[in-house]
């Protein structure tokens, strides 16, 4: 059997996103669904840092601009939020890009925006 990278620390984010949706449903803007789970893996005891800047790199280390992460939970997984009616290649994309330029290894896809919930783990 495979062991998932940070399966642990992945599963209590999930959990804590599901019930995030299942509070409010869908239908509020990504910045509510963004506090709402900020705060739910806080109370949870876990590190989670808000529109954390995360530098991002070009050729010869030279530093191109920063990604802001919607969620950088414990300095080891991004998570970027959605609320679309459906992800798209363009969401799965803009996270492994933001991966591989912060050299992060694990990134949770998360859409609030469908009547059920959406979660997806991208690996570098």
């Amino acid at each position: 059997m495979v062991e998932l990278l940070y399966a642990d620390l992945t599963e209590k984010i999930r959990q804590a996103a599901f019930e995030v949706h299942q509070y409010f449903g869908s239908g509020f803007l990504e910045k509510v669904y963004e506090n709402g789970l900020k705060y739910k893996l806080e109370l949870l005891g876990l590190q989670v840092e808000q529109q954390f800047s995360i530098p991002v790199y070009f050729i010869d280390n030279v530093k191109v601009g920063d990604y802001f992460a919607d969620l950088f939970v414990e300095k080891k997984i991004i998570i970027e939020l959605k609320t679309v009616s459906s992800l798209d290649k363009i969401h799965y994309a803009q996270l492994k890009n933001y991966l591989k330029a912060t050299k992060i290894k694990l990134g949770l896809l998360i859409n609030f925006g469908a009547p059920k919930l959406q979660f997806k783990r991208i690996i570098l």
